[in-house]
């Protein structure tokens, strides 16, 4: 069962992303800095189309650095190999002591397959139906090992129950894997799987495979319609809705000090731009938005990219989070210590030691 969610729990997150940044070192202050404000975890955007550092190897970084916080790199599935991605997701928890998510993305441009050489770009829906195939065998995979597999029985120089080992032999429609896999099952089972379901075709993997959806909307009704649509679809694919969790994602200016937001705006909600719906003006009326739209149950909170990810990000925490705390909607300490647990999430039972499927 999933811990009770009531309008209480109000979750945030905040990008990490910085410009021409390939120093990893260079993250783990603004991640200490959300880890104060309690916030549930922290992404990093990564894409084969520009360069940049490897999202997954900076937080595994920054990972020893923090405590509490998650930690969700962007791992674009497409050209990588299921098998590899769910072992360095694995790793990530293991390393993060069970803080990890991930967030899957596609790759849609020929320029991007160029690269590997393999096969040519294809249209997002194949690209997007792959994806979900990848969740679907990495959860597999996890459960390849059952929790108590490792007997590390000195005397005897068995390290592991091979009855307790389990291939998972998935067929995709790009790939298959035998399994079981190389790491054993990671501290949170499923490592928490995100998803931007703002577009229609990962809308059906997010409702399916998402733990986090992320969608960029401008207006809480729009947003509202949106979760609907989410958790109606995820309870069609046999999934208890309340095991989904809905996030705006917000563009945040917060300037250089307090004052009204522009028009457009704070309270008036915030306005498109090709970078996705954008606040501009104050944290006080920053707080003021999240406080009403998830009042309103138009979301479950808020996953919020600074402008600036230096200055923002402080005002964020220090402004925005502490107004929000002092109000009562959202927490002043982490009361457990997985990313699972600080989204009311419960630890997935493993699919092969509660079903007996044959290894």
């Amino acid at each position: 069962m999933t811990a009770p969610h009531g309008r209480g729990l109000l979750h945030l997150a905040a990008a990490l992303d910085q410009q021409a940044a390939f120093d990893a070192a260079s993250y783990v202050g603004p991640a200490q800095l959300a880890e104060r404000g309690g916030l549930d975890f922290v992404t990093l955007g990564d894409t084969f189309a520009r360069p940049g550092p490897d999202a997954l190897a900076v937080l595994s970084r920054v990972a020893p650095a923090t405590r509490r916080i998650g930690l969700v790199p962007t791992v674009t599935t497409t050209h990588t190999e299921p098998f590899h991605v769910q072992a360095a997701v694995a790793t990530l928890d293991w390393v993060s002591r069970g803080r990890a998510g991930w967030q899957l993305d596609v790759s849609t441009t020929e320029g991007e397959a160029r690269l590997f050489g393999r096969r040519h770009a294809a249209p997002a829906d194949a690209l997007w139906r792959e994806a979900g195939e990848i969740a679907e065998v990495a959860a597999r995979l996890w459960d390849s090992w059952e929790d108590d597999a490792e007997i590390r029985d000195e005397t005897t120089g068995r390290f592991v129950d091979r009855d307790k080992l389990h291939h998972v032999d998935f067929r995709g429609a790009t790939f298959f894997v035998k399994g079981p896999s190389i790491v054993p099952r990671p501290p949170q089972g499923h490592p928490v799987r995100v998803v931007d379901a703002t577009e229609g075709p990962a809308r059906r993997v997010a409702a399916r495979y998402a733990d986090v959806a992320l969608v960029r909307v401008v207006g809480p009704a729009q947003a509202r319609a949106v979760r609907a649509e989410l958790r109606d679809a995820a309870a069609k694919f046999g999934r208890d809705p309340d095991t989904l969790r809905v996030l705006g994602s917000l563009v945040v200016d917060l300037g250089d000090g307090e004052r009204a937001a522009e028009p457009g705006h704070g309270g008036g909600g915030p306005r498109q731009t090709a970078q996705g719906p954008l606040y501009r003006g104050g944290p006080v009326d920053l707080a003021e938005l999240i406080a009403a739209w998830h009042a309103s149950e138009a979301v479950d909170g808020f996953h919020l990219a600074p402008v600036e990810p230096h200055r923002d990000l402080e005002r964020l925490v220090n402004g925005t989070v502490a107004l929000l705390q002092h109000r009562g909607l959202f927490r002043t300490f982490y009361p457990g210590c997985t990313l699972r647990e600080h989204l009311g999430l419960a630890r997935p039972a493993n699919q092969y030691a509660v079903t007996g499927g044959a290894s």
